[in-house]
């Protein structure tokens, strides 16, 4: 049963995990909390069910079709809206993203309505593999294999390519980096497209699990936000360890104790360990002094 309770945590801990590296990909380069994160996801599913259902693409037409999409959304939302404001401060910037939240979910409500849909996706969530006594269901370990491959794809961008080491060159010093001759501003819309893609891949993984409505991100972008809290939002393998515990903890919680109060664990989660690690599991704590 416990090892049943584990598994089970493991693959919802991947979905959360790619919502907090999403949303760590966009704070190491900006410092902003982009809460519109999980609605722009939303936005790329309904885009693939668009295609499938309505124009009648096979899914591997539809998927590629819809991580442009999302890398494109990406890229104009940090320039049509982040990058025209004025002198803004973080809180602004902040108050932008929940702006642009709203404004997607605005116009996906209008456009399919709030009726709850059914995403078609080539892995039915019910077919599962049997070990002994234990099983896992395809589309959770297409989740976790999903998860891992996008971790380690990103560590290999970030690491070896020339386009990561200048986000890195970003994140750590803005203004250095442009005397240097990157493009700052292409770094940051391109960091908000590959975190659109992100998240993208995650929302595409959650709705064959439940269902295609407006609503569908907003549970998964606060679990994803408790994720990248909890290992750090300026560490992207925090962001991913902060996933599954969140994924484990929740699901442990919810079989052994109360299903009623599931919700409740990641946050409590979170107060714990920012009261011994105030920057997170794995993200240094600075002190600037003034």
């Amino acid at each position: 049963m416990w090892m049943q309770v584990i598994i089970g945590g493991i693959a919802v801990g991947s979905a959360y995990a790619l919502v907090a590296l999403a949303m760590v990909i966009v704070y190491k380069t900006s410092e902003v909390l982009n809460f519109a994160q999980g609605d722009m996801a939303m936005a790329s599913a309904y885009i693939t069910f668009m295609l499938l259902s309505g124009y009648g693409f096979s899914f591997w037409v539809a998927f590629p079709a819809t991580l442009l999409f999302a890398f494109l959304l990406g890229m104009c939302s940090e320039f049509l809206f982040l990058r025209r404001a004025k002198n803004p401060t973080l809180l602004g910037l902040i108050i932008m993203t929940l702006s642009l939240e709203m404004i997607i979910f605005g116009l996906v409500s209008w456009k399919w309505g709030s009726e709850a849909e059914a995403l078609p996706f080539p892995i039915d969530s019910y077919d599962t593999y049997t070990v002994g006594t234990l099983f896992i269901s395809k589309l959770e370990l297409l989740t976790c294999v999903t998860a891992l491959a996008l971790m380690f794809l990103l560590f290999l961008f970030f690491r070896y390519t020339k386009t990561g080491i200048a986000v890195k060159a970003t994140q750590l010093n803005r203004d250095a980096a442009r005397l240097m001759g990157i493009r700052t501003n292409r770094i940051l819309m391109g960091t908000w497209g590959l975190a659109s893609v992100v998240g993208a891949v995650a929302a595409l993984l959650i709705a064959p699990a439940s269902t295609l409505d407006p609503y569908m991100m907003w549970d998964p972008l606060l679990k994803g936000f408790s994720a990248a809290v909890l290992g750090g939002m300026t560490s992207l393998p925090g962001a991913a360890i902060g996933g599954y515990i969140v994924g484990l903890v929740e699901n442990i919680f919810g079989t052994y104790v109360s299903i009623e109060f599931k919700s409740v664990v990641a946050f409590a989660l979170i107060v714990i360990i920012l009261c011994v690690k105030p920057s997170g599991l794995l993200a240094r704590h600075y002190v600037k002094k003034v």
